[in-house]
């Protein structure tokens, strides 16, 4: 597997951009310069993160996620 890293993945198996080998590797997302460690999805080339709201929970047991815009830098994490 190459180091190249997906424009757009998702934490929930439930998604069309889920992809579990991707994300045994340990990726990192460094989201307007800054470490987030909450990030559920993630598209570079549209400049946007999907962060988990706290351990906040909807009806079906998902995680509350608010879209925030700006600069998305994935990487591997070592």
């Amino acid at each position: 597997m190459s180091d190249q890293l997906p424009d757009r993945l998702s934490t929930d198996p439930r998604s069309p951009y889920y992809n579990a080998d991707v994300l045994s590797r340990d990726v990192g997302i460094r989201f307007k310069g800054v470490e987030k460690n909450n990030v559920e999805e993630y598209c570079v080339s549209e400049g946007w993160v999907r962060l988990a709201v706290g351990k906040t929970v909807d009806r079906k047991g998902n995680p509350l996620t608010i879209k925030l815009k700006g600069k998305v830098e994935p990487y591997l994490q070592k």
